[in-house]
């Protein structure tokens, strides 16, 4: 087996038999004697004045192993692993313990993927806000409805590919595993998500929905068990805490049984919409019509001091959504589907902060972070006027540090209301907007045209990422508070993204396996 790179042009990447051509060239030799040859990675360079692809290619390659191996295994054991949460750390936490025939049992608060979908209809169209059921809450977690991102950079032992496998093996497009940047979609996610829950069903994994956990139980200092808002306990030889970056009240829960916690630098912010037909131009210049040719990427960073800014989550052909978990706060996500066909691009457009930054704010404590973001939160649901209308500022107002008097059209279903982006994100004293305004400076000059008045500015982009870490163990992964408990994931402060998390709970799962195996 031989592997390859190429630069391909974008009339020839549909073409195997004029790469086949490429790679004989290249080899010296004819195409006619070449074996077999695939495609394995590709990527689009727009670094010069020509857009390309990169792809590699891998010629007389050995045989396709079969997806996602090994297959979970009928669980056994009691008590099980109880998992909070059913979100990606969740799903692959209790994915890792049926591949040892470990039983678990994942208890989630929200809903199943179809009936959480008509929950969203209350979110976009009534502009309510059902607490257990919304686009961060439900199976799948907050990626589910969230465009669907397979990308990380937290894969330091090189399992990203086992976790792209067992979506693929679940429904997911094949494509993930050769694309560069590879996207699920939301309208694709849901039917992968069913089928993972559906095969570890079938091995004896046991799901409660709608079920939300109040407290611990625990004996001779460490956890044996969790209970229900039901009253309801389930007992466990172990319980993993994978409940997602908006579950305020675990974290309430988990500092009133005495488990430590963290207060953790995130990143604050809007959502920043442009016509999709604009970044394909700024993007892929001359090319930017070419059939062949993804709606345009991009990824921004920029820093000032001890703070950066930077683009979070850019969804090409996508919407902004409403991403509120509780009354009275106003929060925004974006999501694409995977054929990214909306006329819109979105992107998070946010600026880091630590508690150095929030403290002198009088926001102290673990849960420094939190009230932060719900304090801004109910600045932005005041300042939209209601039923998740959001505030909206153009870009060139707020550069020129003004308010809009009106804005364009936008993918966001609840509406825009034109006021002063500025005064909502700073609301809570910090001065996000100052950091903005150089951010989006810098950008413009990276990518010139960046900076228009096409451009919106959407808030409040709040939930980036956890502002709170629950500490653990470097070996075991415990709580060292609090022994048999195992913090996980995204909320827990230990990812960013489905893949990170997925593979967090991979490892939790392997933990928790050494600790069975040594006990």
């Amino acid at each position: 087996m031989k592997k390859m790179s190429l630069s391909v042009g974008l009339d020839e990447i549909d073409d195997l038999a004029k790469i086949r051509q490429r790679v004989a060239k290249k080899l010296g030799e004819s195409p006619e004697s070449l074996p077999q040859i695939v495609i394995r990675k590709k990527s689009i360079d727009a670094r010069g004045r020509r857009v390309r692809f990169q792809v590699s290619v891998e010629i007389d390659p050995s045989p396709e192993p079969e997806f996602g191996l090994p297959h979970p295994q009928e669980v056994h054991g009691e008590p099980p692993v109880v998992i909070i949460g059913a979100g990606p750390a969740g799903l692959f936490c209790a994915y890792q313990l049926a591949r040892r025939g470990i039983a678990s049992v994942i208890v989630e608060r929200g809903k199943k993927v179809q009936p959480r979908r008509k929950d969203l209809r209350l979110l976009n169209q009534e502009g309510q806000v059902p607490a257990d059921s919304n686009y961060c809450f439900g199976e799948g977690g907050a990626g589910t409805y969230s465009d669907g991102k397979l990308y990380t950079r937290s894969d330091k032992q090189g399992r990203r590919r086992d976790v792209l496998e067992v979506l693929a093996l679940h429904g997911a497009p094949k494509e993930i595993l050769v694309d560069a940047r590879p996207h699920i979609g939301s309208n694709n996610l849901p039917k992968v998500i069913t089928g993972l829950r559906e095969r570890l069903e079938g091995v004896g994994v046991r799901f409660y929905f709608e079920s939300r956990v109040t407290g611990l139980v625990k004996k001779s200092g460490r956890v044996c068990g969790v209970e229900l808002l039901n009253g309801d306990r389930i007992e466990a030889k172990a319980v993993v805490v994978a409940t997602g970056h908006s579950a305020r009240d675990v974290f309430e829960l988990l500092a009133s049984e005495g488990v430590a916690l963290e207060a953790k630098p995130f990143a604050l912010g809007v959502r920043i919409e442009h016509p999709q037909e604009q970044i394909d131009q700024l993007q892929y210049g001359r090319s930017a019509n070419h059939p062949n040719l993804p709606p345009a990427y991009y990824s921004l960073a920029s820093t000032h001091g001890r703070h950066g800014v930077y683009s979070f989550c850019m969804c090409p052909g996508g919407w902004v959504v409403p991403a509120s978990t509780e009354q009275g706060g106003l929060v925004v996500n974006g999501m694409s589907l995977s054929k990214r066909g909306s006329p819109y691009a979105n992107s998070g457009l946010v600026v880091s902060v630590s508690p150095e930054d929030w403290e002198p704010a009088g926001f102290s404590g673990p849960l420094g972070g939190v009230d932060l973001q719900r304090r801004i939160e109910e600045q932005a649901a005041i300042a939209g006027g209601g039923h998740l209308v959001a505030p909206a500022t153009r870009v060139t107002d707020l550069l020129e540090k003004r308010g809009s008097s009106h804005v364009p059209e936008s993918s966001y279903i609840p509406g825009l209301h034109a006021t002063n982006i500025a005064e909502v994100v700073d609301a809570a004293g910090i001065p996000f907007s100052e950091r903005l305004r150089r951010g989006l400076q810098d950008f413009n000059t990276k990518m010139p045209g960046y900076i228009s008045d096409q451009a919106v500015l959407i808030g409040v982009e709040s939930r980036s990422s956890s502002p709170v870490r629950v500490p653990r163990e470097d070996e075991t992964l415990e709580s060292p508070s609090l022994p048999g408990l195992y913090p996980c994931g995204e909320g827990a402060g230990y990812a960013g993204g489905i893949v990170s998390a997925a593979l967090d709970g991979m490892r939790v799962a392997e933990a928790i396996e050494r600790a069975a195996d040594l006990s």
